[in-house]
């Protein structure tokens, strides 16, 4: 299976190298782009449209794949697969501690993608309003009820969708999890491309 990961806030691609190396051992293909600019300052429209891109040059047209957000990289994904048609392509969506509604640690920094992530803001409740859209692919939600970046923590999960729950604390190190790494590979093997 085609793999897209995608990093989140103020990271890179290489965030997911961990992740990226664990599935690939597994015989997926994995592409993970470095969207910029890392602080998300013009937007994650704008960042939704950049994953678009490099899809679209990375793999074939007519080529099915599944989609890992981390953090940021969540909600980036989400506007893709609800605003960009992203849904038509896409076998599987995981979710990485993704702030679904929100963070309030977003009001510490500057920017219009950290507004973004504020709860409430206009991007959160324009997803919100479309969430249905995501009726078609399934979704998984990694979670912790101790991180101390997305707050409150119930926003990482998404409603209507399963929550896998990771206790954890250390927000930056997550994608490097064992057991969410294993949990997405053992689902991953039973992924049926749509035909």
């Amino acid at each position: 299976m085609n793999v897209v990961l995608v990093h989140g806030f103020l990271d890179s691609a290489r965030i997911m190298s961990g992740l990226s190396r664990r599935l690939a051992a597994e015989g997926h293909a994995c592409f993970a782009p470095s969207l910029k600019p890392a602080d998300a300052r013009s937007g994650l429209a704008a960042l939704s449209a950049q994953l678009r891109r490099f899809i679209e040059l990375s793999l074939p047209p007519d080529a099915r794949l599944a989609l890992v957000g981390y953090s940021m990289g969540a909600l980036v994904c989400r506007h893709y697969l609800q605003e960009l048609d992203g849904r038509n392509r896409v076998d599987a969506f995981f979710s990485i501690t993704g702030p679904h509604a929100g963070t309030v640690v977003a009001y510490l920094y500057p920017g219009r993608g950290a507004k973004e992530m504020r709860p409430g803001s206009e991007f959160i409740r324009r997803l919100e309003a479309t969430a249905e859209r995501l009726a078609g692919v399934p979704t998984v939600c990694y979670w912790s009820p101790l991180d101390p970046l997305v707050v409150p923590t119930k926003s990482a999960r998404l409603h209507a969708t399963e929550h896998v729950r990771v206790p954890f604390s250390f927000h930056p190190i997550i994608t490097h999890d064992r057991r969410i790494q294993r949990d997405i590979a053992a689902r991953l093997k039973g992924v049926a491309p749509k035909i």
